[in-house]
């Protein structure tokens, strides 16, 4: 049963890797099963809900980006792709792909293979020309949509999936990460929002203690990791974090 240090941890490791192209999703599922906690509907609303924490600090962080109409109606463009496949498969990715462990192992692993893949055919003809948010084409967007679309499998990551479909596209790394955590907003926000919707009336008291704890938690820890991203991505590929995908899904694979 889910507890108030539970929640605690949880947030932790929502915070630290929401952001990162490492799935957090995967790892809130890998530390419920190694925290000994029942894959309930409330434990999936809760690895759900208390990314509103990591919402947050990229609103605190980037506020004035969410003021520029510009950039506004491209995060727009670039959700329509993952609401609307969203809302088709909301029943089906929380019912039977939330908590497989399974398919869990499976996405981290092929997704860390791709990343260093990718790294080490797409770094060398990376053009290191920097961006801006406006710069980036509402065809741009909308195809960026589509790519963080496939993150709806746990293990994915939605980070990896957009960053690496905005390189692929030609737009610059640090900009492609910035607007990765922008685009995290509406996408998160609607995905909590539709579970908190969805399920706020099945929750006692003592929930919402948990929601509270682990939102507050993931804040702190999201803004910490954002800033630590934006530095490693200066003089580091993402090959690193591939390379971390597999040797964390052989080792729960293997041991627990």
């Amino acid at each position: 049963m889910l507890n108030l240090f539970d929640a605690f941890i949880l947030g932790i490791v929502e915070g630290i890797t929401e952001f990162l192209p490492v799935s957090s999703t995967a790892h809130l599922i890998l530390a419920t099963d190694f925290l000994g906690l029942e894959n309930s509907d409330f434990i999936k609303s809760f690895e759900i809900i208390i990314q509103f924490g990591a919402i947050l600090a990229v609103v605190f962080l980037y506020w004035r980006s969410f003021l520029d109409k510009e950039i506004l109606k491209k995060l727009a463009v670039a959700f329509i792709p993952t609401g609307v496949l969203g809302l088709i498969f909301y029943k089906i990715v929380k019912t039977y792909l939330l908590g497989n462990i399974a398919v869990v192992l499976w996405s981290l692993a092929l997704g860390g293979l791709f990343l260093i893949i990718f790294e080490k055919y797409f770094a060398k003809k990376e053009v290191g020309r920097e961006m801006e948010f406006k710069s980036i084409s509402y065809r741009q967007c909308l195809a960026l949509g589509v790519f963080q679309s496939v993150a709806m499998v746990p293990g994915v990551s939605r980070s990896a999936s957009t960053i690496i479909g905005g390189l692929l596209l030609g737009i610059s790394r640090k900009t492609i990460v910035e607007f990765s955590f922008l685009l995290a907003v509406p996408t998160m926000l609607a995905a909590a929002g539709l579970d908190l919707f969805k399920n706020a009336g099945s929750f006692d008291s003592s929930q919402f203690q948990f929601l509270l704890v682990g939102f507050a938690t993931s804040f702190v820890m999201a803004i910490v990791a954002i800033r630590w991203l934006l530095s490693y991505i200066k003089r580091n590929s993402f090959a690193g974090f591939g390379i971390y995908r597999i040797i964390l899904a052989a080792l729960f694979l293997f041991f627990l």
